[in-house]
């Protein structure tokens, strides 16, 4: 499936300002000091629709996978590269985030960290045993995947995770489309295919430490 930028994010130029608990105008973004992480929204397409595959995290809440970005890596192989050790995933991951968000969080009285998490879409072909313990992989419909994130977390947070889902959905539909009317070919440098995530992370590592 190609899969190029279409939505607007929440980092955009636009000064349209996004009034919930976790989204942050650019203007407070500037003041905040904070870190960067990417988010797998991994999917599939059945019988009975499009199904999202969520992971446990330690808290045991329901997520997609998720992490830091790797360093020689770009986010979309470090989104990758989370997916496969988290949930096992194989298939084919976009290039670029089809939106963004923001978590911002408190650790101390007078400091405020905001975490900027870049979402990309990852079309499943397969899954095998993950790296990781205890993560639980499962799929949910698109229903069930936004009450499982809501779980145990703050209303604010919880809606904005929710209407990633969201997002994510009208996505896959408008790629469907597109790719079903034949308007457009595959291009190749939308996507990362995920066959053996660990050699092509590594590799991808070796070379950025050759140049």
């Amino acid at each position: 499936m190609s899969m190029a930028n279409e939505f607007s994010i929440e980092l955009s130029s636009s000064r349209r300002s996004v009034r919930t608990s976790n989204f942050v105008r650019l203007e407070h973004l500037r003041r905040l000091r904070g870190s960067e992480q990417v988010a797998a929204v991994c999917y599939r397409l059945g019988k009975r629709g499009i199904e999202f595959l969520l992971v446990r995290t330690r808290g045991d809440r329901w997520t997609f996978p998720k992490g830091s970005v790797e360093s020689g890596l770009t986010h979309a192989q470090s989104a990758a590269l989370e997916a496969f050790e988290e949930a096992g995933v194989h298939g084919r991951i976009e290039e670029t985030p089809f939106t963004r968000y923001i978590r911002v969080k408190r650790p101390g009285r007078a400091s405020e960290v905001a975490i900027i998490i870049n979402a990309h879409l990852c079309e499943v072909s397969r899954l095998a045993v993950p790296e990781e313990d205890d993560r639980n992989p499962t799929w949910f419909s698109a229903e069930k995947t936004k009450k499982r994130l809501k779980q145990d977390r703050d209303r604010g947070y919880g809606d904005d995770l929710a209407r990633i889902v969201d997002r994510a959905v009208a996505r896959i539909q408008h790629v469907y489309r597109e790719e079903h009317g034949r308007r457009r070919p595959l291009r190749k440098a939308e996507v990362i295919e995920i066959q053996n995530a660990r050699m092509t992370m590594v590799g991808a590592k070796e070379m950025q430490r050759r140049r």
